[in-house]
């Protein structure tokens, strides 16, 4: 038998263990424009680390937009019209990343079948599209074929919406889109990149 006061205190330390902690882990996160973007680092299709303070920088724009996933259509159509619109990007000294649950070698493959001209990277578990806000769901597997016409099933861990951010020259966020077209995207960034560059 427990004494009343031994009882009062396992009550307690029960209490205490069950309690919120306040800290809001769960709490998505409202990234809006004109906040400081994310500091992260992720693997590139070459399985080299890029990191945001190194490309975050005074003389340019960075242009990052989640996707759900490598060979899907909406997907490919996104990332080719970004592929077109790179040299008039470039220009106006925009960097393009894109950034999806699929791993290292399936960018690699993507981006060789599609012919690609800008960085992708590997957010496998969702971590950096929870930084920025962005809802990730879980993942899914595609059958598509690689450069080479090889069938190939692919296996991502994660699945994230369709978001695209503009980072400005003073590492805030410039633009946000949740509501992203496709291949309409790329249009609308250069068409926002050349208005703020007339400002």
């Amino acid at each position: 038998m427990f004494s009343p006061a031994r009882v009062f205190a396992l009550g307690s330390l029960l209490a205490l263990a069950l309690a919120p902690t306040g800290r809001g882990d769960d709490k998505p996160v409202d990234l809006n424009v004109g906040d400081k973007a994310p500091t992260f680092q992720l693997h590139d299709d070459n399985g080299k680390t890029w990191s945001s303070s190194d490309n975050f920088k005074k003389d340019k724009w960075v242009v990052i937009y989640f996707y759900p996933g490598d060979f899907t259509p909406g997907c490919t159509a996104q990332a080719k019209a970004f592929s077109a619109a790179m040299e008039k990007l470039k220009e106006k000294g925009v960097d393009v990343v894109g950034i999806s649950g699929d791993s290292v070698k399936t960018h690699e493959l993507f981006k060789k079948a599609q012919k690609l001209n800008f960085t992708l990277l590997a957010d496998e578990e969702g971590t950096v599209a929870k930084q920025f806000g962005v809802p990730v769901t879980p993942g899914a597997t595609v059958k598509t074929k690689d450069a080479e016409g090889n069938i190939l099933e692919l296996k991502r861990n994660v699945t994230t919406a369709r978001w695209t951010f503009v980072i400005g020259k003073d590492g805030k966020v410039a633009y946000k889109n949740k509501a992203v077209t496709p291949a309409d995207d790329a249009k609308k960034i250069t068409e926002f990149i050349a208005k703020a560059e007339e400002k």
